[in-house]
């Protein structure tokens, strides 16, 4: 399975928790969307001929800035240059502030089928600390109206950890989200990055971060009432109805091949990453006059050792311990049951057959977990 990832260096306003690539000035627009085109053009040969696009997923930023036109010159370009599946998920990342209902018809024209709307939180204190542009009732709107546009593969964002939030208040915003029946889920425990207004803020002391056990309370409320939804819980931070999960991120979770357009977009062959510059500018002016826009490197096998166990172990299909012998040695395989041994007594880890999984307590840990299985 190959996908297509878009990265629209957009947004509306700097969330004070965003470390991702965007701008807040939409002057060079027009000619980023250009570039972007003229990318897929030029990375017409990363797909063989006989590999089908089974995936394409539009993130950013805030891809719902873009209009029907706009989203149509993407989606025309790849379907001009590689060979889409019909059934292809195509995901649009989208803010509740977008999604007025003539905008939702126009996605929907536009050909996407799945949505992924960055809620975040059903309170509107929450979204005014973290500089989102919508509010609760703004919130509210975009599920129904996207439901009554005829949106049938719904992703709704929520994020926990939030400063001043307490576990009752995390659980009512779940009851909401929950009420509303959405296919799939992603939560995420805030992070603080170093290079936004919630790290400036907390070298100064100025966030009320709640404790570690209130995020695990957090956490395991979560879990619980995903699981009396009927929920599959997949992926740490992902859960989904059956049959739901993200096509698109799973590939990535799996290691499979995909090709990432636009600035700081990242691609991925099995045996090779390339990254591009974070720089709207000069990401505009290299793709015109054909020089470097991009990074690569070649994995090593350590490498792909290290990431095949960062990304299994995220996943209920777990490390697959025939697969890591047949790919990294006997060798490798006793020195990672070895060092997996403490893990698998205290019961932050299991093993079902082949498979090596994290347990819900392993879940909480999972960084510290795979770092210390990584060979350096």
């Amino acid at each position: 399975m190959s996908g297509i990832y878009l990265h629209v260096p957009f947004c509306r306003k700097a969330c004070h928790y965003c470390d991702f690539h965007f701008s807040t000035s939409l002057k060079l627009k027009d000619d980023l969307l250009a570039a972007m085109r003229l990318e897929i053009e030029n990375r017409k040969d990363f797909f063989d001929e006989s590999e089908t696009i089974e995936t394409v997923y539009f993130g950013g930023g805030s891809p719902s800035i873009l209009s029907e036109r706009e989203l149509n010159s993407l989606l025309d370009s790849i379907h001009s240059v590689f060979n889409l599946n019909p059934d292809a998920e195509i995901t649009l990342e989208a803010n509740p502030d977008d999604l007025s209902v003539k905008k939702l018809l126009a996605l929907k024209s536009a050909g996407i089928n799945r949505l992924s709307i960055g809620i975040q939180s059903f309170r509107d204190e929450d979204l005014q600390l973290m500089n989102r542009a919508h509010n609760k009732e703004m919130a509210m709107n975009s599920i129904e109206n996207a439901r009554g546009a005829g949106f049938e593969n719904i992703s709704i964002d929520l994020i926990y950890g939030i400063p001043e939030m307490t576990t009752q208040q995390w659980e009512s915003n779940l009851t909401i989200l929950f009420g509303y029946k959405p296919e799939h889920i992603s939560a995420y425990n805030l992070t603080i990055e170093e290079r936004t207004a919630f790290g400036n803020w907390a070298s100064k002391g100025k966030l009320n971060l709640p404790g570690e056990e209130a995020v695990i309370r957090q956490f395991e409320v979560l879990t619980a009432m995903a699981k009396q939804n009927n929920f599959e819980h997949y992926e740490i931070s992902n859960f989904a109805l059956p049959g739901r999960i993200s096509r698109h991120n799973s590939s990535y979770w799996k290691g499979k091949k995909y090709l990432g357009i636009g600035p700081s977009a990242h691609s991925f062959t099995g045996s090779t990453r390339r990254w591009n510059i974070r720089n709207n500018p000069l990401y505009i002016k290299s793709i015109r006059i054909g020089q470097a826009y991009f990074e690569e490197e070649i994995l090593s096998t350590t490498d792909k050792l290290n990431e095949y166990i960062l990304t299994s172990l995220r996943t209920n299909w777990g490390l697959n311990l025939t697969f890591f012998e047949n790919q990294f040695g006997i060798e490798n395989l006793h020195s990672l049951m070895t060092e997996i041994s403490p893990y698998l007594k205290s019961g932050q880890v299991h093993r079902e057959g082949e498979k090596i999984l994290l347990s819900e307590k392993g879940k909480l840990v999972a960084d510290k977990i795979t770092s210390d299985l990584f060979v350096i």
